[in-house]
């Protein structure tokens, strides 16, 4: 059995104020986001207790939901490039843009930004 199914998944507690991050898709409530910050961008986008950076790098526009429990064995995550992301709900597509300063600190940090509208 994969390591990653014994990892918790990251589900949005309310359907009123779900999100997603414009830069993994990862769905979760505003507060969430706030009180924890991204499970996968955490260390690069760094929304954890900045409600405003929680606004810019998360948006309520997005598309279909996939839950996600064992990404390493999932054809969906393939599919999807969410392998190495952490199990829980994820949007199909996201509409909007992050702002261009923090693409810049993206690419300064080597991490390339996709568009996934």
């Amino acid at each position: 059995m994969s390591t990653t199914a014994l990892n918790p998944a990251v589900i949005p507690t309310e359907l009123r104020t779900m999100r997603a991050c414009m830069l993994c898709t990862l769905i979760k409530t505003y507060d969430q986001f706030v009180d924890d910050g991204c499970d996968n961008c955490g260390q690069v986008l760094g929304m954890q207790g900045d409600r405003d950076r929680t606004q810019i790098c998360t948006t309520t526009s997005f598309e279909g939901m996939i839950g996600l429990m064992i990404p390493d064995e999932s054809w969906v995550a393939r599919w999807n490039n969410l392998i190495k992301f952490t199990p829980g709900c994820y949007a199909i597509g996201v509409h909007g843009n992050l702002p261009p300063d923090i693409i810049h600190e993206l690419r300064s940090n080597g991490i390339s930004y996709i568009l996934r509208d």
